[in-house]
């Protein structure tokens, strides 16, 4: 895993511009702290950082091949080894044992259309010196980011918004739209929240020439009849997961995977035992099992599941413990908002997931996660409510977002002239139109693939998002097996009853895994990501927020209801009875955080 950063002007000469190239690669250091390199000629500059998981001593980056092409890679491709033997039958040599070096000739050899033989996750930036255009490419789940930036001649891009934001021809604002982005809790495709910047949409390419700019779409959701019964499926399913955590055991690094006690977690966990001795690891609070109390979200604590698949597949496990005074402090919140260059609204499972990796660091460089089960599976409780089913827009903001809003704080006259509601509105009409839909089908499995369809690409994305930013903030590389295209495009294909043929959610999933999951995880009902509930945390934030109401010099001052917030920074903690109401708090918070440490310009 690694960062990329470059810049293309066929206006300019880019030869004496290596101090700001160097600048926008170095950004990326923590996506690449074990190496780092630059590649200028007159009209590209390509840098690296490079997080060594593959061919420790050949994969350095940026890499040419045969004075023919030069890449900059950020990912892993899973089926390299296939790719290479296929290479090799066709005359293609070989100087390194890389997927990076596969990657590159098997450009040389099928053109643009090597994407559509990458098994993997990856972002990459490949020039062709002959035809001198480039070429960006994103991989087809988008669990690999990449950010660009137009210029009149070219344009500036980077594996992460503060890449492009390093080269001063990039403008640090944020207009309206932006704003209602950062609110929305949807995840607008190719939306970079920042002004005049993009991002390269999951399944797409992009060419850079001359001329302009040209994009594709080499993969989306297809729309394909299901014809297997419900044995052959759930045996496909597994056959898929097998081979999904197989291709993606291989690294000449340690390996672990992350553990939640819940199914999507405990079946990867479980399945990479299958193939030898696997580190784990779990998320803790203290004093959170001892004093749980359930919500509308979670019935039970994690621990108690953890130790059950911990008995049951036997790996080496390690819990790592949260405490609250950390998970409230600032600066974390500052590091945290930095990583990810945005503000957020989901505060504390951000921070304790990035101290999760830092702690996983220490001892692994890479690990596997369980995203996307829920998106791909139906797992999430809006799934099964027809209330939210039907809400007339996207399913889980009719449950989480039905009486707290992250903009609850910021001023009146501003959140109306955002009008959230109708900007959301207008996400949800451009994602209905894109679902690929089959004839024949009832309302229920028409409405049901919409569903699905809108997680896959509006829900998922932000997750992925969130994974990757907070892993690749202390250079650890997260693998995540669900988001392989062949299992999502047979599980996206296979009808609602189907998936949920024993009444519960996931039914496939916990079908296909039953021989290798423990009972009581089997039966668990999904119970997301944990949030500590430690009413010192919540008061840490009121207290916090309190401080900044008295500082007029604050960045988020003027953006303020300040009736809303004073109200919400002297309400003792504990009085609100869900952590919905948390999001308006960490979203100020995050944002006075955001404007102040990244010197943001709203252009509102």
């Amino acid at each position: 895993m690694c960062g990329i950063a470059g810049w293309v002007d066929f206006d300019r000469d880019l030869t004496g511009e290596r101090a700001v190239a160097h600048a926008m690669a170095e950004t990326m250091g923590c996506r690449g702290p074990d190496d780092g390199g630059l590649w200028l000629q007159p009209h590209v500059a390509l840098g690296h950082r490079r997080l060594a998981v593959i061919d420790l001593e050949g994969g350095k980056q940026p890499m040419a091949a045969d004075d023919a092409a030069v890449i900059s890679y950020s990912g892993e491709i899973y089926n390299f080894g296939e790719l290479r033997a296929a290479l090799e039958s066709k005359g293609q040599r070989f100087r390194t044992r890389s997927d990076t070096e596969v990657l590159l000739r098997g450009y040389l050899e099928w053109g643009e259309d090597v994407v559509d033989r990458l098994n993997g996750m990856y972002a990459f930036a490949l020039w062709d010196i002959r035809r001198q255009e480039l070429l960006l490419v994103r991989d087809r789940l988008g669990i690999k980011p990449l950010y660009y930036y137009p210029l009149p001649g070219g344009l500036l891009f980077g594996s992460e918004p503060k890449a492009i934001l390093a080269n001063p021809l990039a403008d640090r604002a944020v207009d309206a739209d932006g704003l209602r982005e950062l609110l929305a809790m949807v995840k607008t495709p190719e939306q970079a929240v920042f002004k005049g910047m993009y991002e390269l949409r999951p399944g797409q390419l992009l060419r850079v020439r001359p001329e302009g700019l040209t994009k594709r779409r080499y993969w989306a959701l297809p729309a394909r009849e299901h014809t297997d019964d419900l044995d052959t499926t759930v045996h496909t399913i597994r056959e898929l997961l097998d081979d999904c955590v197989g291709r993606q055991l291989v690294s000449d690094v340690p390996l672990c995977s992350l553990l939640s006690g819940g199914l999507d977690s405990s079946a990867i966990t479980a399945l990479a035992a299958k193939h030898g001795p696997i580190r784990s690891f779990a998320v803790d609070f203290a004093g959170y099992a001892d004093n749980f109390r359930p919500d509308e979200l979670r019935v039970d604590p994690d621990g108690p599941f953890v130790q059950d698949l911990v008995r049951h597949a036997r790996p080496d496990h390690r819990d790592i413990l949260l405490e609250t005074g950390e998970l409230a402090d600032p600066q974390v919140r500052s590091t945290v908002v930095r990583a990810w260059d945005l503000p957020q609204f989901i505060g504390d499972m951000n921070t304790s997931l990035y101290m999760l990796f830092r702690a996983v660091r220490e001892q692994s460089t890479v690990a596997l996660s369980g995203e996307s089960a829920d998106e791909l599976f139906g797992g999430y409780a809006w799934f099964h409510l027809p209330a939210a089913v039907h809400a007339g827009t996207f399913p889980w903001l009719a449950l989480l977002m039905r009486e707290h809003t992250p903009a609850d704080l910021l001023d009146r006259d501003l959140r109306e002239r955002l009008d959230l509601p109708a900007y959301t509105a207008d996400s949800y009409r451009t994602a209905l139109a894109e679902v690929p839909h089959l004839s024949g089908q009832d309302d229920l499995e028409r409405r049901m693939r919409e569903v699905s369809y809108l997680h896959l690409t509006r829900f998922l994305p932000a997750l992925l998002d969130r994974k990757d930013r907070m892993s690749m903030a202390v250079g650890l590389e997260v693998r995540v097996p669900f988001c392989d295209h062949r299992l999502v495009e047979y599980v996206f294909n296979t009808p609602w009853v189907m998936k949920t043929f024993d009444g519960r959610e996931k039914s496939l999933l916990r079908a296909a895994v039953k021989d290798v999951v423990p009972e009581s995880i089997l039966e668990r009902v999904k119970s997301p990501y944990p949030a500590t509930q430690d009413p010192a945390y919540e008061q840490a934030l009121r207290d916090e927020l309190r401080a900044l109401l008295s500082d007029r010099d604050t960045p988020i001052h003027s953006l303020l209801d300040r009736t809303a917030a004073k109200h919400a920074a002297t309400t003792p903690a504990g009085e609100t009875t869900s952590t919905v109401s948390r999001y308006a708090l960490e979203m100020a918070l995050d944002l006075n955080a955001w404007l102040q440490s990244l010197g943001v310009r709203l252009d509102l």
